[in-house]
């Protein structure tokens, strides 16, 4: 794969983030954002309303805008934060993950040498935290080694493709990213996955997209809903 060396500016970045009550690792998965030589244009922090230091957390760090949610769940939360981007390319981390030194230069320098890539993603990593028990229904297997990384935190992408395949759908709890990446799929958006690990995926308690109950229930409806429109575009 190119190692996105071509010659040129480098897109801007933003960066979104989206929490609820998440003081406990937010200062630290700010600080792995900085942890770059490119600096984002921008970090926006989408906050649902949170009763601890979350805001005032974010505040402190430079380079932040906090933005209170105004609607509710975690899909609306990331349409928001699209909404408010102003970068040339989006990128996305949770409250407690960390971004590898370097994620923003590599995956930024790569979309920079493949302009007809709308969204791209990295490896990740699953990190136990020390003192905690996995989840239930968790795969510890993750924990082995990296993975190819489908989720929001990897996640690179130009406004384009959100223009393309919508927003996320706010009827999901969880599993809104699951559903979104399947319509892009569906939607035939150009995507890339890159061979570095470059995100570390804290595993604990209260890890919103491992712990909520209905979480099978709402993967099985992004698949149904990807096989109907698959059938409908065969009948068409």
């Amino acid at each position: 794969m190119p190692d996105g060396s071509t010659a040129g500016p480098v897109p801007a970045v933003s960066v979104v983030l989206v929490v609820r009550n998440g003081e406990a690792y937010l200062a630290e998965a700010l600080q792995s954002v900085r942890d770059s030589t490119l600096q984002p244009v921008e970090i926006i922090v989408i906050d649902g309303g949170s009763t601890d230091r979350t805001a005032d957390i974010a505040r402190e760090s430079v380079g932040v805008r906090v933005v209170p949610q105004s609607s509710r769940g975690i899909a609306s939360a990331y349409n928001e934060g699209v909404a408010e981007a102003r970068g040339e390319l989006i990128a996305f981390i949770s409250h407690d993950d960390r971004w590898l030194p370097g994620k923003l230069d590599l995956q930024a320098g790569f979309m920079r040498a493949h302009p007809e890539v709308l969204m791209s993603f990295t490896h990740v990593q699953h990190v136990l935290e020390p003192g905690a028990v996995t989840p239930p229904g968790f795969r510890r297997e993750l924990l082995d080694g990296p993975v190819p990384g489908f989720i929001m935190e990897t996640l690179m992408a130009r406004p384009a493709a959100f223009a393309k395949v919508g927003p996320f759908d706010p009827s999901y709890a969880v599993a809104e990213d699951t559903d979104w990446f399947a319509r892009a799929r569906d939607a035939a958006i150009p995507t890339e996955l890159l061979p570095e690990t470059l995100t570390l995926k804290r595993v604990h308690g209260t890890n919103a997209s491992l712990s909520t109950p209905q979480i099978n229930g709402l993967l099985l409806k992004a698949l149904r809903r990807s096989i109907e429109r698959k059938r409908a575009t065969e009948v068409d």
